[in-house]
């Protein structure tokens, strides 16, 4: 009778051990192939994106025998180069401050036009240091620390209205769409450096705070067989 107890509890576990080793490739499997195939989606929409939008002004397929998966990306790659070689010539300075001249004359284009200029050139600038360090400070109060990206000094009236000694700009933002967020104006003292790449903290952004460490990057990192 003991030897049929001991015999029906070891299948039993042998049975439990096999479905847990199961259940543990399966989510292992999960967790590795999801981000692949995401990645692989989003590449191929975006790639089918902009080949559809180039298509619409260059039509490729009166060319080509066949439509070229990414051609409209090499395309729209090669034409901003063009513009980037012409904007440092000569002609092509005369042709941008013409076409200014008469943006300007638009009370409301030239208004947008100029606040998007002014970020392009603050963000994509060789000389600009704007979202290239990475902070924490304490926010909403004391005691909380939170993490953050120093946009630069403030200048003008900002910066003269401020008697607090050096002032960062710094820009807060928010999960899950790291994209809008809150401009604060904080002393520099109360900034502490962190030596982390943007990239590093935007993953801890959009993580919720998951990934903070590079081990935690391991997707079967804590599913137990």
């Amino acid at each position: 009778m003991a030897e049929k107890e001991h015999t029906g509890k070891a299948k039993g576990s042998f049975r439990t051990s096999v479905f847990a080793r199961l259940r543990y490739y399966f989510l292992a499997g999960i967790l590795v192939t999801a981000p692949i195939a995401i990645t692989i989606y989003l590449t191929l929409a975006f790639l089918k994106f902009v080949d559809e939008k180039v298509s619409a002004i260059i039509p490729v397929e009166y060319y080509l025998p066949t439509a070229v998966p990414g051609l409209g990306v090499i395309i729209a790659v090669f034409f901003f180069i063009f513009m980037g070689w012409l904007a440092r010539n000569y002609l092509g300075q005369i042709l941008i401050r013409i076409s200014e001249y008469f943006v300007d004359k638009m009370p409301v284009i030239r208004t947008v036009y100029g606040w998007i200029k002014q970020v392009f050139e603050m963000v994509m600038g060789g000389q600009s240091k704007a979202f290239r360090q990475v902070v924490l400070f304490q926010y909403p109060r004391p005691c909380i620390w939170t993490i953050g990206f120093i946009a630069g000094p403030p200048h003008g009236e900002i910066q003269s209205a401020l008697q607090d000694g050096e002032v960062q700009t710094v820009f807060l933002p928010t999960a899950p769409s790291p994209t809008n967020g809150i401009i604060l104006f904080i002393p520099a003292r109360d900034l502490r450096i962190l030596k982390m790449t943007v990239d590093e903290a935007f993953k801890i952004i959009l993580s919720g705070g998951i990934l903070t460490s590079p081990e935690a990057a391991d997707p079967t990192k804590g599913i137990k067989p």
